[in-house]
């Protein structure tokens, strides 16, 4: 199978495509490499990436898609570029809705264009908000808190009226592990532990969330993979919900050291709790094994590595 992924080299663009490559596809895919967060990084995976024959465009979907999209000619793309961020979208509600919502139509038009045939897609957890808990897929799209959750929201959308013959939108429920997103809890937390520095804590602490080690959401990516069909979305979390302060303290065990913690009123855009029905996605044999206890120990121990390193 012949795969473009945008936003390869991000944290779940980059997990997805080691994984499709060592299944024997190939894989290509695209990135702006964008400075939302140190481009260090992305250099680094894609570095890694380079070293497994998996080739990475350095361009943006805004204006480079159409023609490499037409010259690959894929059997599926995975669309996972976007700006991220529920708390950032809040001050940047125009780069949002480009970057989100008017990027997202250039793939799809590409998509139709060159008659891809199948494509699956990002969405987020937080388009549900607002319904009973725990959410799964046939809850309306509800109440968002932030810019980044209706761009998402309308994602859904577009693809679900497109021409693209088979069609997959993803909920991805707080995605976290090694090569993670600097913005994201895990890691800012950790980085902040380890040189003593304070760690703001939002609504005093009084958070629950889905914490999805990120083998289990490729787990998901590539079940869904295997079984396209024409109009679908799934929910893909842990399935479980994790107290915020454990989720500290699983860091300070590992990292040794107490956490300076400066406690913050709660942030608007935040959902006070999160939490992912996996029922469905189970029937394609999901079933997320990873808890987070482990995660954090991995991307730790990953972390200590990665600072190691002269990128």
């Amino acid at each position: 199978m012949n795969v473009f992924i945008t936003g390869i080299a991000g944290f779940i663009g980059f997990h997805t495509a080691i994984k499709f490559h060592k299944q024997g596809y190939t894989v290509n895919g695209c990135d702006n490499f964008n400075d939302y967060y140190d481009p260090a990084l992305k250099r680094h995976r894609e570095h890694i990436l380079n070293a497994n024959g998996i080739k990475v465009g350095d361009y943006d979907i805004q204006d480079g898609i159409d023609e490499h999209i037409g010259a690959i000619k894929p059997d599926l793309v995975l669309h996972l570029a976007a700006s991220a961020g529920v708390r950032v979208s809040m001050d940047q509600p125009l780069e949002y809705i480009q970057n989100n919502v008017v990027n997202t139509q250039n793939v799809i038009n590409a998509c139709e264009k060159y008659n891809v045939q199948n494509a699956i897609y990002a969405s987020t957890s937080c388009v549900m908000h607002g319904n009973p808990l725990p959410w799964n897929e046939t809850e309306k799209l509800g109440l968002h808190l932030s810019p980044y959750g209706y761009t998402k929201a309308t994602n859904e959308h577009q693809f679900n009226i497109s021409k693209i013959p088979n069609v997959v939108g993803l909920r991805f429920f707080t995605v976290y592990g090694p090569y993670g997103r600097p913005d994201m809890a895990l890691f800012d937390f950790t980085k902040n532990i380890m040189q003593g520095n304070p760690i703001t804590v939002y609504n005093n602490g009084n958070m629950l969330r889905d914490f999805t080690y990120v083998d289990d959401i490729v787990q998901g990516i590539n079940l869904v993979s295997q079984n396209m069909t024409e109009r679908d979305i799934y929910c893909i979390g842990n399935g479980k919900q994790v107290q915020l302060m454990d989720f500290v303290k699983a860091i300070e065990t590992n990292v040794g050291k107490d956490a300076i913690i400066e406690f913050a009123e709660a942030h608007p855009a935040d959902a006070q709790q999160t939490w992912a029905d996996t029922t469905k996605i189970e029937k394609l044999g999901y079933k997320s094994t990873t808890d987070i206890q482990e995660g954090v120990a991995n991307f730790y121990q990953w972390y200590k590595n990665y600072l190691g390193r002269n990128i």
